[in-house]
């Protein structure tokens, strides 16, 4: 069974004399073969992985992946709905931002047609198109926070009106419109200017010099920009945020089935984990895009489930009235 070289120097390792309870102190030569074996571990361990890799192609990884996200759509439309009931008293803000997802969802579609049109690579490939889009989820989770944040503080000081973002779903709208042309922004002026396929997010700005980390390694091509990095891992963040004010949701509500939220939306930061373990490794594990295709329908599902969960707590029940082509009088219903 073949491994890695550098478990295989490790395991050496264990067996040596330097290493046994009579001698904890190992000899310069293991500190430097260690040293040595530690300098070689990106490369090294990148081949482990791709090793493993199943022999998928990226091509195929997409279009396993298809079917899941295609799928993942009619559970969030139903997790949207059932959060979006009156009886759950939701603030309107959250639901606005957790509704923008739909919007990065759609705006994604024609970026990544434009990669693979122009040129001939998938989103994660070009990053000036990959950042851009990707600031779309960013604006999604901050809106939600900040939402949350502006409802969780009014109701946590007992405060006699609510603000207008828990009451409206006019003030996270507007600021979801202002984010989005600033990120549309980004888009246009380097789509203006000619970019190329590698062009860099933003410019490249607050990247480092090419050698300054790599230690004359340069890093492959399709290589995440710090400010594409900063973009996914700003939207973990807020999403995480995000579910521990709904575990506080459920405190100040006086409903603890809010909890079951936070547990529900766990498979999508996943799912968001998985994305940027793909792009840790420079798209070359296209298993993961399955995988995270996979979390997101799941994280759809269970987030869904949690919201009905949510709404039958608060007493809420099917509207059977509005299925008027069902034919069924109301003493039926009653009945």
């Amino acid at each position: 069974r073949k491994i890695s070289p550098y478990l295989s120097t490790l395991n050496g390792k264990a067996n040596h004399p330097s290493t046994t309870s009579m001698n904890m102190m190992p000899p310069l030569d293991a500190i430097h073969d260690s040293a040595l074996a530690a300098t070689h571990l990106p490369s090294q361990l990148l081949s482990y992985l791709e090793a493993i890799n199943v022999n998928i192609s990226q091509d195929e990884a997409e279009a396993i992946a298809g079917p899941f996200f295609g799928a993942s759509l009619l559970p969030y439309l139903a997790f949207l709905y059932f959060l979006n009931v009156k009886e759950n008293d939701c603030p309107k803000g959250v639901t606005v931002g957790f509704a923008t997802c739909l919007l990065f969802v759609f705006l994604t579609i024609p970026a990544a047609i434009a990669s693979k049109v122009l040129y001939g690579v998938s989103l994660a490939d070009s990053d000036w198109l990959h950042g851009s889009a990707e600031s779309l989820l960013t604006i999604t989770n901050l809106v939600t926070v900040v939402a949350f944040r502006q409802a969780l503080k009014a109701k946590e000081e007992d405060a006699e009106i609510m603000p207008e973002s828990a009451t409206s779903y006019a003030p996270m709208t507007w600021l979801v419109v202002g984010l989005t042309a600033l990120a549309g922004v980004t888009a246009f002026v380097p789509a203006l200017s000619a970019a190329q396929v590698h062009t860099p997010y933003l410019g490249g700005f607050m990247d480092l010099p090419p050698d300054f980390v790599t230690w004359g390694n340069p890093e492959p091509e399709n290589a995440l920009t710090v400010a594409t990095w900063i973009i996914h891992i700003s939207s973990l963040v807020e999403f995480l945020v995000a579910m521990g004010f709904a575990w506080r949701w459920a405190d100040v509500s006086g409903n603890p089935t809010w909890k079951g939220l936070t547990w529900g939306l766990i498979p999508l930061h996943s799912s968001g984990i998985t994305a940027c373990t793909y792009h840790l490794f420079y798209n070359r594990i296209p298993i993961l895009v399955p995988l995270q295709a996979f979390l997101t329908c799941v994280g759809n599902t269970t987030a869904a489930y949690a919201a009905y969960r949510i709404a039958v707590s608060n007493e809420w029940a099917f509207p059977l009235e509005q299925l008027y082509f069902l034919n069924i009088d109301k003493d039926d219903m009653e009945g």
